[in-house]
């Protein structure tokens, strides 16, 4: 009996979720009880290239918003994703640890039954644990089902897509390479399309643990994160939303880790701190407009999206700038680089074009180890406290936001553990101007096995031990090459990664120790930490689906988005 009240209850309890908003509001003027710790807000970016900032590229004219904040902040030049592709990258940025030690190694799937292993520590479950409100709105992909869903890993709200927007059709597809279609209606044939289109399962948006629409309509999503965003941010009180099962009593014989979820969700957060990572669907394909193309003058499907996306965070900076932004720390950057084979559809690496690779076939973006994999865009924002109108070439990471965030709230790393990231607070504050001396890329999707280290970054060296198995535009796929003594590059030379030092040079021998020595003894720390694996096994039940009755699991949402208010 126990196991159904629980399900009766989180059924109440993502209606419930919504009503801890109405009950603060954090513009107000309250005097903060938390030790007047700062609110975080972390946006992450899909896909995004590092030249696709304005601020970043100076052939980029499509951000004006972004380079408005990296010219009242801090724009970091040498700061990495801690992986080349979804899954790995996020677990990265809520672990402060790589994928060899957190167990995400590569992306999870529409049937995972698994998702972020359940030991790991999340950045929202320690700040939640030190006072904060936390919240995820936007695109989660580290695990839809049962525990790993993020209601259980930190987030008291929210409000998303399980996975990137192209696993599962839509009324609305969008553009893409190549192009997929709308979900059926009448049958779910086997799509002829070829394996990158999803017609068999509807793409589904949750509210808390609850499906309100499958298919998500993409045209309104974007609106749809910052309206809920601001939202969060605001604490706009409003009526509760319509909630199916509302008129459902807990039974009083429920255990008391089952009555605390209605307690967290219920209870009066005024005057606490907040952290909300917002993980947008831009710039990943399929790119979906608000306002489609209605004249010549229209740009390319890529630069309107781009568009959309910098309108999106300006939005939320505005919030921010009209909301007390004295303490609120804003953190803009990207879960990896452009998805090279998708074209005209994908955003620009600037100058790090892995040169030595394309000129062997293959991309040298998403996926990849090279800088244009994993180089991306980074812009931090804090008036009073972070200087303005800096830049920053300090070698940082996404793993860096865990320890960094942490350390401001004046909260504790989880113990029995080792991370790859460090507190970057120093050179925020323009303290110091010295990043991390060594960074380490794992294997993402590309040649070689998943979450392996076989390239990392010492000082301006950069070493290959394995390259090639990426798509590009053209269709061709660097053939997988492993490099025993590494390929070497020195990026303060040379950007574009085109010509390895020679083996045989002064330099070559004179770093390749140090290199050695580095990845040894990264390996020998690996080895014993407390590391985790993560359950990548596949179960068709694990798919989300609202109305299995139903094609593609189609269903109506439960109220209409004009109507729904966190």
């Amino acid at each position: 009996m126990e196991i159904l009240f629980l399900k009766m209850l989180l059924l109440l309890a993502g209606c419930l979720a919504g009503l801890f908003y109405h009950l603060s509001d954090l513009c107000g003027g309250e005097k903060r009880t938390v030790q007047n710790k700062p609110n975080f807000i972390v946006i992450l970016a899909d896909d995004v290239g590092w030249g696709d900032l304005g601020a970043n590229w100076a052939e980029t004219k499509d951000t004006p918003h972004l380079d408005q904040m990296a010219a009242e902040g801090m724009r970091f030049v040498d700061f990495h994703s801690a992986a080349s592709t979804c899954s790995p990258s996020r677990a990265s940025l809520l672990t402060g640890r790589l994928g060899i030690r957190n167990g995400v190694t590569h992306n999870f799937a529409v049937t995972s039954v698994g998702g972020l292993p359940l030991n790991e520590t999340t950045l929202a479950e320690v700040l939640k644990e030190a006072g904060y409100i936390t919240a995820v709105i936007g695109k989660w992909h580290l695990g839809h089902s049962g525990l790993y869903h993020p209601n259980f890993r930190g987030f008291d709200y929210y409000f998303g897509i399980p996975y990137s927007h192209d696993m599962g059709c839509t009324d609305t597809p969008g553009y893409n390479l190549p192009p997929c279609p709308a979900c059926p209606r009448r049958s779910a044939a086997t799509s002829s399309h070829g394996r990158d289109c999803y017609t068999k399962v509807a793409l589904p948006l949750f509210e808390n643990i609850t499906i309100i629409q499958q298919p998500v309509n993409l045209t309104g999503l974007a609106a749809e994160f910052a309206e809920k965003a601001t939202q969060f941010i605001q604490r706009a009180r409003g009526p509760a939303p319509p909630c199916p099962g509302a008129g459902w009593i807990p039974s009083p014989e429920l255990s008391p880790p089952t009555l605390q979820v209605l307690r967290v969700l219920g209870a009066s957060e005024s005057g606490r701190p907040f952290f909300l990572y917002l993980a947008l669907a831009h710039m990943h394909v399929p790119l979906v407009l608000a306002q489609p193309p209605s004249s010549s003058s229209f740009p390319e499907p890529y630069r309107a999206s781009l568009r959309e996306m910098d309108a999106l965070v300006g939005r939320i900076k505005d919030k921010v700038d009209g909301c007390g932004k004295e303490n609120t720390f804003l953190w803009f950057t990207g879960d990896n680089g452009p998805w090279a084979q998708k074209c005209e559809l994908a955003g620009s690496v600037g100058p790090f074009s892995g040169a030595w690779q394309r000129q062997r076939g293959g991309s040298a973006a998403k996926q990849t180890t090279w800088e244009g994999g994993h180089r991306v865009p980074a812009l931090a924002y804090w008036p009073g406290r972070i200087p303005a109108n800096v830049t920053s070439t300090a070698l940082l990471s996404t793993t860096d936001i865990f320890p960094t965030l942490v350390s401001l709230a004046k909260a504790s790393l989880p113990p029995d553990r080792r991370f790859d990231g460090s507190d970057a607070s120093e050179i925020l504050f323009g303290q110091s101007r010295h990043g991390h001396k060594m960074l380490f890329h794992p294997n993402s999707g590309a040649a070689g096995k998943a979450g392996e280290i076989k390239a990392l970054r010492l000082a301006q060296y950069k070493a290959f031990y394995t390259t090639g198995g990426a798509k590009a535009c053209d269709g061709s796929i660097g053939l997988e090459e492993h490099h025993q003594p590494p390929l070497i590059f020195n990026l303060d030379q040379d950007i574009q990664e085109q010509v390895p030092l020679d083996v045989k040079a002064g330099e070559y021998r004179a770093v390749l120790p140090m290199i050695t020595r580095a990845l040894t003894d990264f390996l020998q720390d690996i080895a014993t930490d407390n590391i985790s694996t993560a359950d990548y096994s596949h179960d068709p039940a694990a798919m989300p689906c609202c109305n299995p009755q139903h094609i593609v699991c189609r269903c109506q949402a439960c109220c209409s988005s004009s109507n729904r208010e966190p």
